[in-house]
């Protein structure tokens, strides 16, 4: 008998659900497509993990025959704690009916969580994730971007997706990297992500970085946006010295999770 033969009527639902999203979802966004609670969710992936039919992350879940979102999930389930923090801190900062462009960063992700409890914001993104999280809830308007869908990454990139960003007026870019050096500034992996970084700034009032302590002094090969068109940083832990000397060359404020006050050296 095979595997599909033993699923329940269930199961074969989220597992079809899972197909449609990409090959790999956040329990939250499976439990909204199929009009089920979370837990029921958490439960059906639990028991197709065991049989062995996808493979269980936190959060969600993804098809181990396909390489689509892997990539997304490995991010997310890292340093899941540290990411929410910093979402909250950032969300602090969003007030209701503000135009927001949300980048495919994982702590990006955490943030769009966060903010369903806004209303009346107009959400561009590149993302998958955050579009499903934010639209229709709370009168929140989510506008997907075009372009080449990288599925790792669970979004779009390249030529379109950059001239459709330059089209709209941003309160507020709220963007990832994947390294944060003193000298060059906020730094990614991809050069198509610190494109598209760049693209993103020059059309938003408010330029947000969110980035966690596990990124400091780290390094990577593409330079993103100058950082004195950088506003602010959100963080989970009190930059290093050489950082924050930079920061304040830059004219970039820091806030840091969970602190009394938001520390930074700009004053």
């Amino acid at each position: 008998m095979s595997k599909t033969q033993t699923h329940s009527h269930r199961e074969l639902e989220l597992l079809e659900a899972l197909r449609q999203l990409g090959g790999s979802a956040r329990s939250s966004e499976l439990a909204r497509l199929l009009d089920v609670s979370e837990e029921t969710v958490r439960r059906t992936i639990k028991a197709l993990a065991k049989a062995g039919t996808l493979e269980r992350v936190h959060g969600g879940a993804y098809l181990p025959d396909t390489q689509a979102g892997l990539s997304f999930f490995s991010r997310m389930t890292r340093f899941p704690d540290e990411k929410r923090a910093i979402a909250k801190c950032a969300a602090d900062h969003i007030n209701d009916g503000m135009t927001l462009f949300m980048d495919v960063g994982s702590t990006t992700a955490f943030v769009s969580e966060e903010l369903r409890a806004r209303h009346n914001l107009t959400v561009v993104t590149n993302s998958i994730t955050v579009a499903q999280t934010l639209v229709n809830h709370n009168n929140n308007r989510a506008h997907i971007l075009g372009g080449e869908m990288q599925g790792n990454e669970r979004g779009t990139f390249g030529f379109v997706t950059e001239n459709q960003i330059r089209r709209f007026v941003f309160d507020m870019a709220i963007l990832s990297a994947d390294a944060l050096s003193p000298k060059q500034g906020v730094l990614f992996t991809k050069a198509i992500e610190a494109n598209l970084a760049i693209v993103a700034s020059e059309s938003a009032n408010q330029v947000a970085f969110v980035v966690d302590h596990h990124k400091f002094d780290a390094t990577a090969p593409h330079c993103g946006p100058d950082m004195r068109r950088v506003d602010v940083l959100f963080t989970d832990a009190s930059p290093n010295k050489r950082l924050r000397a930079a920061f304040k060359d830059w004219g970039v404020t820091v806030h840091v999770a969970g602190q009394t006050e938001d520390k930074n050296d700009n004053e």
